[in-house]
């Protein structure tokens, strides 16, 4: 099946003016038609459900926050443009193609939601993509369509928690990204509160998602609906990097099989290689090689135990170690843990020493004992789901690889490195860049020589961050 072009143009969007003649626009004048229900009714009829990886359904998101509106507090809508997921690249794409139908949609769900400020919560380091929204907020600006709501950019750290939706409110608000408990739609921006009310309400939605929205509103759910499956209507902006090819990012009808998804993205597995297993980010199950045909949606993959998160596909081919690969995946998450729950980042950073040793060829029965011993504990009174994709992820690689384990207990499989996990920093010519400085990252989020051994939550709770006013 073709690449389609709902979400991500094949051509840069250039101006606002290239915008409007293309078709942009629409969904605003269509809104301003609208009272705040029926916007909502519209994407609730529609199935879209969230890009970002929950896949929580949008309308009902966006009526949860409209109930909760503060009497004396505006609610704010944010665009969740912290993308850290290892292997993909789909938001930062559709940035750099088309702002615009991002900032129209989020300006709809401002209307939705009773909000007077849209807040594009993206990283410092995304220097293009900051400077590509600036330009279209100017534009849209000039052109009034956001009367009565302020558009602005937040530049954030590199922290994979600043993604969190919690932790995203967290940074804004001038504190470091570490997650919270209290929904955002109850407990929002403090720093857009009101005198009299110390919390506002938030709307945080994902890029994919609010780039979609303008659309729907404009042409109706079941024009939506034409593309994708029942449960899953729509396209996805999937990314495919790993043993294939090429690297890229591409649009696909959801219900489209993985297989067609690798083929089309990223040209197929290298020339006389099989793909031997996918991994869907670092946030769900591994998908085996066998199980290519999986439909990608959130009902297919949900079906063979994993899931479809923000569609970043890694494939791995024959000559992949999977227990390197879980090596990697767990010192990953291990660093990136805040500290908050002491079983995420301990028994994170233990999963990961014992996953290396095994791929040294240098561990014995008594390391693997501990490796599943520390499965069951990590996710322990854990207050986000990072700890939880620590078990999930190594745990599904065990379950399908656990001869490779075997084979390295045994001293009979070559000694491997783990495997190298960490965000892109861009895909050139058919080739993603990974970030090889999280290498060198420290389990305090420090680039130092050594580990000051203390956790994030303990060496920053006191400081200022950077990037606060």
């Amino acid at each position: 099946m073709a690449l389609v072009h709902r979400v991500l143009y094949p051509q840069p969007i250039i101006s606002l003016d290239d915008y409007v003649t293309r078709g942009g626009g629409k969904g605003i004048q269509a809104a301003n038609q609208m009272e705040s229900a029926q916007i909502i009714e519209r994407v609730k009829e529609s199935g879209l459900r969230g890009r970002g990886g929950a896949g929580f359904p949008t309308g009902l998101k966006w009526r949860t926050v409209a109930d909760n509106l503060s009497a004396v507090a505006p609610t704010t809508v944010i665009v969740n443009a912290a993308e850290g997921e290892p292997g993909t690249f789909k938001d930062r794409t559709i940035l750099r193609r088309n702002p615009y139908a991002v900032l129209e949609g989020a300006i709809i769900a401002a209307r939705a939601v009773g909000a007077d400020l849209v807040l594009v919560a993206t990283k410092r380091s995304f220097a293009g993509e900051v400077e590509r929204l600036r330009s279209a907020i100017e534009e849209i600006e000039d052109a009034g369509w956001n009367e009565g709501v302020t558009l602005t950019v937040f530049e954030g750290p590199d922290e994979y928690l600043y993604g969190e939706e919690s932790a995203l409110l967290e940074t804004i608000d001038g504190r470091w990204p570490f997650p919270r408990v209290v929904p955002t739609f109850r407990r929002g921006l403090a720093t857009a509160a009101g005198p009299d009310d110390p919390v506002a309400p938030a709307l945080v939605n994902n890029t994919e998602t609010l780039a979609n929205v303008a659309r729907i509103v404009a042409r109706g759910p079941a024009w939506f609906r034409t593309m994708g499956t029942e449960e899953s209507p729509g396209t996805m902006v999937c990314t495919v990097t790993g043993n294939t090819r090429r690297h890229g990012v591409g649009e696909v009808p959801l219900g489209t099989p993985l297989r067609e998804v690798i083929e089309d993205v990223g040209g197929g597995p290298r020339p006389g290689r099989h793909v031997k297993a996918v991994v869907s980010g670092v946030a769900n199950a591994i998908i085996p090689g066998d199980e290519l045909d999986t439909p990608v949606s959130y009902e297919g993959l949900s079906a063979i135990g994993s899931g479809l998160g923000s569609a970043s596909f890694v494939v791995l081919d024959d000559t992949a170690d999977m227990i390197a690969v879980a090596a990697g995946v767990a010192r990953f998450l291990a660093v990136e843990s805040c500290g908050q729950c002491m079983p995420c980042k301990l028994d994170g950073m233990t999963l990961a020493d014992h996953l290396a040793k095994v791929c040294a060829s240098e561990a014995r029965e008594h390391d693997y004992e501990v490796i599943r011993k520390r499965i069951g504990t990590v996710t322990e009174r854990s207050r986000c789901y990072l700890a939880t994709q620590q078990q999930v992820v190594i745990e599904s690689i065990l379950e399908h690889f656990g001869h490779e384990i075997d084979e390295h207990l045994s001293r009979t499989r070559e000694p491997v490195e783990p495997h190298l996990v960490a965000e892109l920093v861009d895909i050139r010519n058919g080739q993603a860049v990974i970030d090889g400085r999280h290498q060198s990252k420290q389990p305090d989020w420090t680039y130092n020589d050594r580990y000051s051994g203390t956790v994030p939550v303990e060496l920053y709770h006191a400081l200022t961050p950077p990037w606060r006013a």
